[in-house]
This record gives C-alpha cells, structure tokens and sequence, in this order.
C-alpha cells in the first residue's frame, strides 16, 4: 500500500511546515484571512475595515492619528482606510466637542449596526476556525503571551 503524505505525518503543506514555527503561523494566518474576508464580505468589509471600526468603538472619541497609533498603522494607511470607511457611510471626521482644533473619528449609525454585525461573524469564524483545537482558548492565552501581554 502507498502511503500518502498525510500518513507520514507530512500534511498538505509538505515538510516544510512540520518544523517552522514562522511558516506554520504565516499559513495559518492566511487561512484565518480567507475565511474572514468571506464572512466579511456581504457587510461591506474585510478584516482590516473591521479592526478600525474596532478601535473607533472601543472608547472616547480618536483622532486619526490615534486611531492609527492604536492599531500600529501609519498614517496614509489609516487616511485611505477612514476615507473607504467615510464613502461607504460607516465612520465621519468631525470636530472635537471638547477642543474645537483637533478631528474625530466616530462611527455613523450605519457603522455602529454593521460593526455588531461584523463582529459577530468574526467571533463565529475565529470558532469554527480553532474548533479543531482541545483547548481554543489556552492556544490565544499562550499567543498573548509570546506577544507580551
């Protein structure tokens, strides 16, 4: 009888993948991409859309620059994602309540419903994704702390 690759323990992608912790977490990673961005999709977003509306929602009203702090992004990213973000209705830049010579980035109504939304479905696609693993939740706990945290 031949053997297949998954018999010897190879997988799908060949022995490369068996010892290197940068190529496993690179494919992954990719995998996880994929199947975000088609979840994400029928609501307008993909996944980094997603992270920015993340770190609008998450607390008192950002400037740009913060936003693109919080996310580690520079700052022509965060201006070409806001202004996508701006013509599709889901964020605006309006002037600081509190200080009338800094900018502000706030979710529309239309951005507040569809982040719900999209949040919800990034939950369920991270599910299903580490369902295959016993134990999801101490896997992300020894991620943060190889990150850390």
């Amino acid at each position: 009888m031949i053997s297949s690759p998954d018999d010897q323990g190879i997988g799908r992608f060949g022995s490369m993948a068996s010892d290197r912790l940068g190529y496993l977490l690179k494919h992954v990673l990719a995998e996880l991409t994929e199947a975000q961005t088609k979840a994400l999709a029928p609501h307008g977003l993909n996944g980094r859309d997603l992270a920015v509306l993340s770190a609008i929602v998450s607390g008192e009203p950002l400037s740009q620059l913060e936003v693109a702090a919080r996310l580690r992004v520079d700052r022509t990213s965060i201006g070409e994602l806001l202004d996508g973000l701006e013509e599709r209705g889901f964020v605006e830049r309006r002037r600081s309540p509190e200080d009338r010579r800094r900018n502000v980035v706030v979710l529309t109504s239309l951005g507040q419903s569809t982040f719900e939304t999209a949040e919800r479905v990034r939950l369920e696609v991270e599910r299903e994704f580490l369902a295959p693993l016993a134990a999801p939740d101490r896997f992300r706990d020894e991620l943060r702390l190889l990150l850390g945290e």
